[in-house]
């Protein structure tokens, strides 16, 4: 009872260090007080799981408070410190991890130096000094797992084809995805993935272990990987989040999360789907706060911007932005939105799934598993009397016509599709059965984008181009010039050493000019009608991407990885008259 008298004391005393040293208010810290001794939680779980502080900031405030170091990421040993007598399972509930060990004294990385009893057992253990470190909580369990993982007691968790097994199973999988050392690595890295500005967070079982993978600025980045008996308990804790079932390994699943990540309003859509080494996650992370539904945000250059404001002028058409999944195609279609916004208008949009929230604008999700299809509600959507329609992605030709059909009955329709460039969409729409002369009268204008990597503006370096090159690519020169600077990507602290942070969209924006609607109903092919469209003024995602690396914003290698099927050193062969 005196412990439990002095855990509290000491527990309070830092909740008002909190309040004086401004990282929280009263109220704050009077909560997460109470729901800690409500629920026998150490005052810095509930303080994380609550989301009202980061956990950075908290090891700041505990070395603050105690006068002890703060332990960064890279100062965890490689391998574990052997002459440590403490076991994994010890350092996992206490999560304490051995840094240094030499005869006079060992150091130590705690996440809670405000756990007394778990520091004076390491003093009984070890019989010798403990000088303490502060560290954050996930880096201490993410070191444990991976030094100390094979020692960690785990329980079998296989599954057999009966019902009871299933049970059985599914309340085992629900006890470990609730233990404190999962949630926190769960919520780890969701955090990690929030900070870095990832889109996605990969969880794959492999025959190395489970490794995740983060996905930022559209680059797959390993992060770590885990002992693959942590995986059961991990997919689970994500399931759980999800209100997906724990106990089916069998079939994908999919679900979504709203959640508060460092302060931040986050969404979560989860899928799972089983693999022949157990089921693999994919986590797509939706930052509201971030997304600027803004032209000038996003990168679109003016021309870009003023031919897509013509489209968005008109007061009836079809409008399609097309590109490969995760080009950025949605976004763009809610900046447009955004533009049109206003009172006066009823705007509805049709998606699978909606991806962000739009005020004043009536979203809907559709159901194809009941029934509710992009046909059957956009069918009922024309009985709302709508002025603008979002249809999140023309599938198929049933769609498409009732798209048609709108347009021609007074509605401005913006909707996505899948093809490579602005003149192929023509091309596809054909082939899904629509006639020419529809497509001529009703479609205003086609988009085609992609995303390129902005280059740091910290760490960005010019570095000079050959004239012959500069001129084979357009970027200006010729042989009797001077070489043009161009910037390559290098790498600091800023941009995590990747040299890139952000991305930026280039684009195409084809108009269907009466020249063109001839030629569509002539039957040319998409290469003729990107010919005529670039007579008629419209500028590739080449030529755009081009413009950007005159301006410094991306590399030109970052262009030709997205919007042309050549290499630099493939053009400087090409180049070279022997």
């Amino acid at each position: 009872m005196k412990m439990a008298m002095e855990a509290d004391e000491r527990e309070e005393a830092f909740g008002e260090f909190l309040v004086r040293r401004k990282s929280l208010d009263q109220s704050a810290v009077s909560r997460a007080l109470t729901l800690s001794r409500t629920g026998q939680q150490p005052l810095y779980s509930v303080l994380l799981n609550l989301g009202l502080i980061e956990e950075n900031k908290l090891a700041s405030a505990f070395a603050e408070c105690f006068d002890l170091e703060v332990i960064p990421p890279d100062a965890f040993p490689e391998t574990a410190v052997e002459s440590v007598a403490l076991n994994a399972a010890f350092l996992t509930n206490a999560r304490i991890f051995p840094l240094e060990d030499s005869q006079e004294r060992l150091l130590m990385a705690v996440a809670n130096p405000l756990d007394e009893h778990s520091i004076r057992a390491v003093r009984l253990a070890v019989g010798k000094r403990v000088d303490l470190a502060v560290a954050e909580a996930t880096l201490v369990e993410r070191a444990i797992v991976r030094l100390y993982g094979e020692d960690i007691p785990e329980q079998d968790t296989e599954l057999e084809n009966t019902d009871v097994a299933h049970e059985q199973d599914a309340e085992t999988l629900k006890g470990l995805a609730s233990e404190a050392p999962i949630v926190r690595l769960v919520n780890g890295f969701i955090g990690d993935a929030v900070a870095e500005g990832a889109s996605d967070i990969h969880i794959e079982p492999s025959e190395r272990g489970l490794v995740v993978r983060f996905r930022v600025d559209g680059r797959l980045l390993e992060r770590t990987v885990l002992p693959i008996g942590q995986a059961p308990a991990i997919t689970s804790r994500i399931k759980i989040m999800a209100k997906l079932n724990i106990a089916e390994r069998r079939l994908p699943q999919d679900g979504r999360v709203q959640t508060a990540v460092r302060g931040r309003h986050i969404d979560l859509r989860i899928s799972t789907m089983p693999t022949v080494l157990g089921e693999s996650i994919v986590i797509r992370v939706l930052d509201r706060e971030s997304v600027q539904l803004e032209f000038d945000a996003l990168g679109i250059s003016d021309n870009n911007q003023k031919r897509l404001r013509n489209f968005l002028e008109r007061p009836n058409g079809v409008l399609l932005v097309t590109g490969p999944t995760g080009s950025g195609k949605t976004t763009t279609l809610y900046a447009a939105l955004k533009t049109l916004a206003n009172p006066e208008v009823n705007i509805m949009t049709v998606e699978d799934p909606v991806e962000y929230r739009l005020s004043d604008i009536k979203q809907i999700q559709v159901s194809p598993a009941i029934g509710l299809d992009f046909a059957n509600v956009l069918r009922s959507t024309l009985r709302h009397d709508p002025d603008i329609i979002l249809i999140g992605e023309i599938r198929d030709l049933e769609t498409a016509s009732i798209a048609i059909q709108a347009a021609f009955t007074g509605h401005l329709v913006l909707s996505t599709l899948h093809t490579n460039d602005a003149a192929s969409s023509i091309a596809r729409l054909l082939d899904m059965g629509l006639e020419s002369y529809l497509l001529t009268s009703s479609i205003v204008g086609v988009v085609a984008q992609r995303l390129v990597r902005r280059l740091c503006p910290k760490c960005k370096r010019p570095e000079k181009l050959e004239t012959a090159m500069a001129s084979r690519l357009g970027l200006g020169g010729d042989a009797m010039s001077e070489a043009i600077d161009v910037y390559v990507a290098v790498g600091c602290e800023h941009c995590q050493h990747r040299g890139y942070r952000g991305r930026s969209l280039i684009m195409e924006t084809m108009p269907l000019t009466p020249s063109l609607s001839r030629q569509v109903l002539d039957g040319a092919d998409a290469q003729t009608l990107r010919e005529t469209a670039c007579k008629e003024g419209m500028r590739t995602l080449f030529e755009d991407g081009l413009e950007k690396v005159r301006q410094g914003e991306t590399t030109l290698d970052e262009v030709l990885r997205v919007a042309q099927e050549i290499s630099v050193e493939n053009i400087a062969q090409q180049s070279d008259p022997s």
